[in-house]
């Protein structure tokens, strides 16, 4: 069952109206979307997502108020021009959940899973850009273990990259998970390629430019008094998000709405463990 993480405090930062018009920029299985919609009466939320897959979910998890919402499929980077093709000058609130769907991690044929042999693909949207297998097999070892280090903040990525070199080719999720385990055997509970994997993802993706895109767009894209609430998953994530909304703070743009960092209580954590990880920063713009 999908449980969306930090619900309530993520509706409680957007200052729902229900005449509003909002963006849930990571449909992902349609949780946060569905909860939004609800709360609205004459207002608008645009669904967006850069898979098709989890766009058709959160679609279908979202009919019942689908008079009330618009979906487009869409990476970060054309968020302002999808707005723009709807009609929409500006929004009263934006939320993006940048955690990877439970959906994507578990599906063996999407190439994310450690766990289950799959092609090792790893595309959010499968109708562009490379896949894992040719970013594996194609880039050099030092390339290899620098993404490997910077992405999956992996301190044996040159062992890592230097195995995976030498087993080329790779072809599926298992022979790669394999390799690594055998360059870096398991310590502990947590698969010694989960970060290798990690990196990547983010770097089949684009994941960092991708959020850099919103990050730079989303101030335009939201009116005065109107919200930016942000979700991550990732020191790597959450980093680029703090220093970017201390920026509006300090250029008058934005008040910062989360003095210190939102995590899950844990009490939501005991039910949905997946949302362990998470922190919620919040700007109000002026």
């Amino acid at each position: 069952m999908h449980i969306p993480v930090m619900l309530p405090e993520c509706l409680e930062y957007l200052g729902l109206r229900p005449e509003g018009v909002y963006v849930d920029a990571t449909a992902g299985l349609g949780g946060h979307s569905a909860a939004i919609a609800q709360r609205l009466t004459s207002g608008l939320l645009v669904v967006s997502d850069r898979d098709a897959d989890s766009l058709a979910m959160a679609r279908q998890a979202t009919e019942a108020w689908a008079d009330r919402i618009r979906y487009v499929h869409s990476p970060f980077s054309r968020l302002p021009e999808s707005l723009r093709e709807l009609g929409i000058s500006a929004v009263d609130g934006l939320l993006a959940d940048l955690g990877v769907s439970r959906y994507q991690l578990t599906s063996p044929e999407r190439g994310f899973s450690i766990q289950a042999d799959g092609p090792l693909d790893m595309r959010m949207d499968r109708s562009s850009g490379i896949s894992a297998e040719e970013l594996v097999n194609g880039i050099n070892e030092r390339d290899l273990a620098d993404l490997i280090y910077q992405f999956g903040e992996e301190r044996r990525s040159r062992k890592i990259a230097r195995a995976i070199v030498r087993a080329r080719p790779i072809r599926s999720t298992g022979h790669l998970a394999r390799v690594v385990e055998s360059a870096v055997p398991r310590t502990g509970r947590i698969h010694p390629a989960t970060q290798t994997f990690q990196a990547i993802r983010i770097a089949v993706n684009r994941e960092m430019e991708e959020l850099d895109a919103l990050l730079e767009g989303a101030p335009g894209l939201v009116r005065s008094g109107g919200r930016i609430v942000i979700l991550t998953f990732m020191s790597l994530e959450d980093r680029k998000v703090k220093r970017s909304f201390q920026d509006l703070a300090r250029s008058g743009k934005a008040g910062i709405l989360t003095k210190h960092v939102v995590r899950p209580s844990e009490s939501e954590v005991e039910r949905n463990p997946a949302s362990r990880g998470a922190k919620l920063r919040a700007v109000r713009l002026l």
